[in-house]
């Protein structure tokens, strides 16, 4: 059986002579043997058992459950459950921290669009996130529609030109202009803009909303409050 010193254990195992004795220290790992002059010798097993610890350690474990896998009657159940709590833990941060990347999105576009914060606090931040969810719905919604109506207009405009049937046309030009019309009220019914000014969420009446510059994100309103005109940020509606 192989034997090793400290400082050959460490490099075999790419740590440090440091993190072998600190871990000797703790009782996590033992050497094997020692000689009469005190060096510490570690064998095959414990080289092993080293590589297990340093897994862990980069798994995120403390070194109390570490030492507790290690000591116990069942090292692998115990290594489930832990890994299985560890995991659940790494989700539940992976999420926040996507939520976080969401916000600092978010935070930039408006910044883009208006060359102004138009938040004051988290709040402010999660009642945007909230809407930002919403009009995904919304515009998705109108994507879908849209792709409706084009189709409505390229199969009634070829049927027209090829084969000279121009009643399909006919109807769907009407059906066409209905639905944008519905599409155009549904956009407006389910949006509101925030003032970068005074921070306030507000509805634009059906001409502002139809004549206003815009962008797809940014709607240049008069705030009914402050009196502020300029990009507003689009939310979704109360």
């Amino acid at each position: 059986m192989s034997q090793y010193t400290t400082g050959e254990l460490a490099k075999l195992c790419n740590v440090s002579v440091r993190t072998v004795q600190f871990y000797d220290a703790k009782d996590l790992l033992k050497p094997s043997e020692r000689t009469e002059g005190g060096r510490r010798l570690y064998s095959d097993n414990d080289m092993s058992k080293l590589r297990l610890i340093c897994m862990l350690k980069a798994l995120g474990l403390t070194l109390g459950s570490i030492k507790g896998i290690l000591d116990s009657d069942s090292p692998a159940k115990f290594l489930l459950l832990l890994l299985d709590e560890q995991a659940k833990q790494i989700g539940g941060d992976i999420k926040d921290k996507q939520k976080q990347l969401d916000s600092i999105k978010m935070i930039k576009e408006s910044i883009r669009n208006t060359n102004r914060i138009p938040v004051n606090s988290i709040s402010d931040v999660e009642r945007m996130m909230n809407s930002q969810k919403k009009l995904k719905k919304t515009h998705a919604i109108m994507l879908i529609l849209g792709l409706i109506m084009d189709a409505i207009q390229i199969v009634a405009l070829i049927l027209w030109i090829i084969r000279g049937i121009w009643q399909p046309f006919a109807i769907g030009m009407p059906l066409v202009i209905l639905l944008g019309v519905w599409m155009t009220w549904m956009y407006s019914k389910n949006t509101d803009y925030i003032c970068v000014a005074c921070n306030t969420q507000f509805k634009p009446t059906l001409g502002q909303f139809l004549f206003s510059k815009h962008t797809p994100r940014t709607r240049k309103l008069k705030c009914p409050k402050c009196g502020h005109t300029g990009y507003c940020v689009e939310v979704a509606s109360k």
